[in-house]
């Protein structure tokens, strides 16, 4: 408690009743002046502009679903006192689903539907307590059940796709992240090719409370002081929920709108997702910042559902009111063709020198299991922290760090704090797959804000090279300009020495998305980028792929 008063003391000018007026626009001339609060209304109305779909007072809605469930996170121009209802229809049939209230004040929502007819596309509605629509309906459709057999499903990978709005000025001229318009003519590429889902892996938002470098490395950081959160008290309810939904929200609301109404959306959560970077001087995730984590999902992203081969029983997984869902480890399911397993390494993270681990060992254990499963044609591991590469970062599953000399990526010398467990674990998880002879051993992966693609042939001394892993980066969405590793740490992402490992395509630090096919026989990555000091804005809407990578199963 002294350490807080302290820090408030020294910075005497940063309120917290100031930050949650200066973030309506009513502070100009402060740092959060930066931040696009007063254009928030008009991207809404933009976006309605663009989109023939009648949003109505709905601000945002974001789906998740499986054979026989829809998870729907959604909020509203303004709250609502009474509970609103989601109604289902196919056919002459017709359920009803009343919401679940997921803040305080009634702005925020979720609707759980259950007893879904497998491979089905409904028709949905929103109203009112009274009956009054609140926007158009839209379609959603399950997926089909495990016993079902379907020829291809095609999902959009992406990553990093949140921080405060930047501003563009012109080829090769700008500040801070992708402004929100850019990051959505993205998305809405990456949507044009008609994919059946989409995973969203790490980084939603960008909010980090505490410095990870310089002289006062592990202080709060410049966001902290303007949020100036009460780190005593719970988030929801009061100046603390308020603080949290002005910080977040415009990282996400008007990204999303109701672009993705239609496509289920697969919410990874990574290191800024926990507002903080991944420092030794803040991991584990701090019990307040863990809360913050897990509000942010409640309020504005779904949870993974239920899937009947996924443990229970797993950290952070719950059956509550809310449903029976799972916040860091989640499956994509469809039929008996494609198994996604998503796994957030920062949860659990452990920096015991005994017991060091990026999962919990119940977690590594469901993987390993899956894995070695032989009830689906394709397999993917998609985890929040990359295998293949490293950029020298104290929290990687590698020992490569920048020598203090020449400024190289070596293992010749200690990485501090970072623990052989970590490696450990990541050689067995990398041996289950190299085993699995009857599908294609594949990893999709993000954070490293990049696109590219290399093969693991082996770790340590361990050899794959009978089954080689095929790695994938799958592409930033709003990278700021300090955000690519070239930049923040003076090199690029490259292999870890550790590894036995060929690139295809060096990471390439552009913004852009993957676009994956899985079919009978196949498997299709096609990676897409655009280079913001290069091309023009009307390139993204005819992007085309840069490089694919075709996977024929065994």
């Amino acid at each position: 408690m002294a350490k807080k008063n302290k820090l408030r003391a020294q910075t005497p000018h940063f309120k917290r009743r100031d930050f949650l007026r200066g973030s309506a626009g009513a502070m100009a001339g402060t740092w959060l002046s930066a931040w696009p609060w007063q254009r928030l209304a008009a991207q809404e109305a933009l976006l309605s502009k663009n989109d023939d779909w009648d949003s109505g007072i709905v601000r945002h809605l974001l789906p998740a679903v499986n054979e026989t469930s829809f998870l729907i996170k959604a909020s509203f121009k303004r709250p609502l006192k009474k509970k609103p209802q989601l109604q289902i229809r196919v056919g002459n049939n017709r359920k009803v689903i009343e919401g679940h209230l997921n803040d305080t004040i009634g702005e925020f929502w979720q609707f759980y539907a259950t007893e879904l007819t497998p491979d089905t596309q409904y028709e949905l509605s929103l109203q009112d307590s009274s009956g009054n629509s609140l926007c158009d309906t839209w379609p959603l459709s399950t997926f089909p059940s495990p016993e079902q057999t379907p020829e291809s499903v095609r999902v959009l990978f992406y990553t990093c796709a949140g921080g405060p709005e930047g501003k563009y000025f012109g080829i090769g001229d700008r500040q801070g992240n992708l402004p929100i318009a850019i990051r959505q003519k993205l998305l809405k590429r990456g949507l044009s090719f008609t994919p059946q889902a989409a995973v969203a892996n790490g980084d939603h938002i960008y909010w980090d409370l505490h410095t990870w470098q310089g002289e006062e490395a592990g202080q709060l950081s410049l966001a902290g002081r303007n949020s100036n959160f009460d780190y005593s008290a719970r988030v929801m309810g009061g100046s603390n929920e308020e603080a949290m939904k002005l910080a977040a929200g415009p990282q996400i609301t008007p990204l999303y709108g109701t672009t993705f109404r239609s496509t289920p959306v697969y919410f990874l959560q990574d290191d800024h997702d926990h507002w903080e970077n991944d420092s030794p001087l803040t991991y584990p995730v701090p019990w307040f910042q863990l809360q913050l984590a897990r509000a942010t999902q409640q309020l504005y992203y779904p949870e993974f559902l239920p899937d009947s081969k996924r443990a229970a029983g797993l950290p952070y997984s719950t059956n509550s009111i809310r449903g029976e869902l799972s916040e860091s480890f989640g499956t994509l399911r469809y039929g008996n063709l494609l198994e996604i397993l998503l796994y957030d390494v920062r949860r659990t993270l452990s920096v015991g020198a005994l017991n060091s681990a990026f999962l919990d060992r119940n977690v590594e254990n469901w993987l390993i299991q899956r894995t070695r499963s032989r009830d689906t044609r394709h397999l993917v591991h998609v985890p929040s922290n990359p295998p293949g590469w490293t950029a020298g970062k104290w929290g990687e599953w590698y020992p490569d760090v920048l020598h203090p000399e020449t400024g190289q990526l070596t293992t010749l010398i200690p990485k501090r704090h970072w623990r052989q467990g970590w490696l450990d674990q990541h050689d067995r998880i990398m041996q289950s797959l190299a085993d699995m002879r009857h599908r294609n051993p594949l990893i999709i992966a993000g954070d490293l804000h990049a696109t590219g693609t290399g093969t693991m042939h082996g770790a340590g001394d361990l050899s794959f090279a009978d089954n080689p892993i095929t790695n994938i980066l799958c592409g930033p969405i709003g990278t700021s300009i300090r955000g690519f590793p070239s930049v923040v740490r003076g090199v690029s992402a490259a292999p870890s020495q550790y590894l036995d490992f060929q690139e295809q395509v060096p990471p390439i630090e552009e913004h852009g998305f993957a676009i994956v096919d899985f079919e009978t026989d196949k498997i299709i990555a096609k990676l897409f980028k655009w280079d913001v000091n290069s091309q023009s804005l009307d390139a993204i809407d005819t992007l085309e792929p840069y490089h694919s990578v075709v996977l024929d199963r065994p």
